[in-house]
């Protein structure tokens, strides 16, 4: 199994990003030897529009099978949704606290998305 955790940094010490599509890190763990990868997200940090399904879809080539993070908007949902990725909202605090909080079995999945969507705003 494979946890992906938006973050602010590189490292496990590392604040959580509370973006899902711009988040500057993307840090995927496996909770069991909690070996993980820095994934550098900053192609999609200033992506002018699809930040949310592009980085869904890296999550997704990694082989993530949940992704916690502050804000996931609805395209990025569905994207994960489609690739049999789980999606936890409403993180907080460092990497490595939001890794133990899963591993003890803390997390709750969304059911959908828990931010509104960007289509149409202007910029």
């Amino acid at each position: 199994m494979k946890v992906a955790i938006t973050s602010q940094g590189p490292e496990l010490r590392s604040q959580t990003d509370p973006r899902f599509g711009r988040a500057a890190w993307v840090i995927i763990i496996d909770p069991a030897t909690k070996e993980f990868e820095a994934v550098d997200n900053s192609v999609n940090v200033n992506a002018f529009k699809g930040a949310g399904i592009q980085a869904a879809t890296l999550i997704a080539d990694k082989g993530a099978d949940v992704l916690m993070t502050g804000h996931c908007g609805p395209n990025a949902f569905n994207t994960l949704n489609a690739a049999g990725v789980k999606v936890v909202n409403g993180i907080t605090g460092t990497v490595e606290e939001t890794l133990e909080k899963f591993i003890a079995g803390g997390a709750e999945y969304a059911s959908d998305a828990n931010v509104e969507g960007h289509a149409g705003q202007n910029r």
